[in-house]
């Protein structure tokens, strides 16, 4: 039929007609039956309870993967906007279970939403006593004189100034996705600190705290046709992907679930980090006292996003080159900001690079084993999680562990050959697959081996592998 024929042009328009017709009613039904997975859909999953609060604040301790997870814990930190559960989105998709897979200790700030009565929470709040308070406890509850830290974003720029300020509490610092140089390289959200055109004390005196609403639709707007177009429209098009469809709802979840801000802390933010650029100047101060950042001389990996357009990379790397410490590392991603913490790709390619530098920079046993039971200093109050549905004690470790682990003398010799590597501390579900998969999965094959051996199958470092060993011995 001849494209020229003024009746073909109008069969063929009715036909994609007919057929478009068709599709939307089609997808119409099922939207309207993927809408209760929409709104139903869990996040957060991983087994964790309360050890600690602090006005709005909860410090959560994960139930661990191993038996005896590494003795050097790691404190993840947030951002004080959004929920921390972007972290711990989906147990395929979760920072918080990579880390317990393969072996640590993880504890993570809950900030929760300020009050009106919060709005005079300043830096020196966050940093010197929240904050100062959660490492406390986790160092009191593990044992050790140093932790691991893990600061995201905002979270980043904390941890950075808490450990210039308390360095001797901090074995290894994580930065992810941290803004911490200003000096035309922050994108939108550095024009947002522009003083010549934005004076943030304008919002606290009108609202207080900066409402959660406003600063979503600010970081929404520095791309909009992805954030209100294009993602749609990918949604439309997989509605019968029910993977698709949840793992959306899950984003979405989290985009509508924000937090307000401090509106001193706000102001701090803006005024001394974005638009004076003071913590990359060595100009800062927090409480009264000088944040140098020559004084940070722990090791320090950054956790980089290529494409991240909230914190481009600029504003990360040249953090590296001013501070103390001469054991610095920068792990590049070619990712965007929320995508090192949810992409398939950073869960298999970064994470566990990053477990991995987390234990090459920490001792297995950084103190002699010491009870965890007592109260911490005064300026600390425990509050345990007393729900008699948890599976945990108040020392974080799994109810039955210790029976699990203390099988007759007369059978121990007899029942390690059997025993699986994940008996070991530092070996969780990850790097038992990878030792199964070499031979190596038992207590007895992981013994006849060698530390390059094991190192290889297992894809860590030969010290890793040597620790394993020595648990052995």
């Amino acid at each position: 039929m001849s494209t020229n024929n003024p009746f073909s042009l109008a069969l063929n328009f009715q036909r994609e007609l007919l057929d478009t017709t068709v599709e939307s009613v089609e997808r119409t039904s099922i939207a309207s039956e993927q809408a209760e997975r929409i709104e139903n859909v869990e996040v957060g999953q991983t087994p964790s309870e309360v050890v600690y609060e602090e006005n709005k604040l909860e410090l959560l301790h994960y139930e661990s993967e191993v038996d005896e997870p590494h003795g050097t814990p790691i404190l993840i930190v947030y951002a004080l906007i959004n929920k921390p559960f972007i972290l711990d989105l989906q147990p395929g998709r979760s920072v918080v279970r990579r880390l317990l897979e393969a072996g640590h200790d993880v504890y993570l700030i809950d900030w929760n939403e300020p009050s009106r009565l919060d709005q005079h929470l300043t830096l020196d709040d966050y940093v010197n006593r929240y904050i100062d308070n959660c490492v406390d406890v986790v160092r009191e509850r593990s044992g050790a004189d140093k932790i691991n830290i893990l600061g995201y974003c905002m979270g980043g720029t904390m941890t950075s100034i808490y450990t210039a300020l308390h360095g001797e509490k901090v074995q290894a610092l994580g930065l992810m996705a941290a803004g911490l140089c200003f000096q035309g390289t922050g994108g939108v959200l550095e024009l947002w600190g522009d003083e010549e055109h934005y004076d943030p004390r304008d919002v606290v005196d009108v609202y207080g705290n900066v409402p959660a609403d406003m600063l979503d639709i600010g970081f929404a707007l520095m791309d909009p046709v992805a954030n209100y177009v294009s993602k749609y429209i990918r949604l439309y098009e997989n509605l019968e992907n029910d993977d698709f469809v949840e793992n959306f709802a899950r984003m979405e979840r989290w985009l509508d679930e924000g937090i307000d801000l401090a509106g001193e802390t706000y102001i701090q933010f803006l005024e001394d980090i974005y638009q004076d650029n003071k913590l990359y100047d060595n100009e800062m101060y927090v409480g009264g006292e000088h944040v140098d950042v020559t004084e940070i001389d722990v090791p320090i990996l950054q956790i980089i996003g290529e494409y991240d357009h909230l914190i481009p990379p600029e504003t990360s790397k040249p953090f590296n080159d001013i501070v103390g410490s001469d054991d610095t590392e920068i792990l590049e991603y070619p990712t965007g900001h929320i995508g090192l913490a949810v992409s398939g790709s950073s869960h298999s390619d970064v994470w566990p690079q990053v477990a991995e530098w987390y234990f090459e920079k920490s001792p297995a046993d950084p103190v002699e084993e010491d009870s965890t039971e007592g109260s911490p200093d005064d300026a600390v109050q425990i509050e345990i999680d007393d729900d008699p549905s948890a599976d945990t004690e108040a020392n974080g470790t799994a109810t039955g562990e210790a029976d699990a682990e203390a099988p007759d003398d007369a059978e121990t010799e007899d029942d390690t050959s059997a025993e699986s590597v994940e008996t070991l501390a530092g070996i969780g579900p990850t790097y038992a697959e990878r030792l199964g998969d070499a031979g190596l999965g038992t207590v007895d094959a992981l013994g006849a081996a060698d530390a390059e051996t094991i190192a290889e199958a297992a894809n860590v470092s030969v010290t890793r592998a040597e620790e394993w060993l020595a648990q052995i011995e």
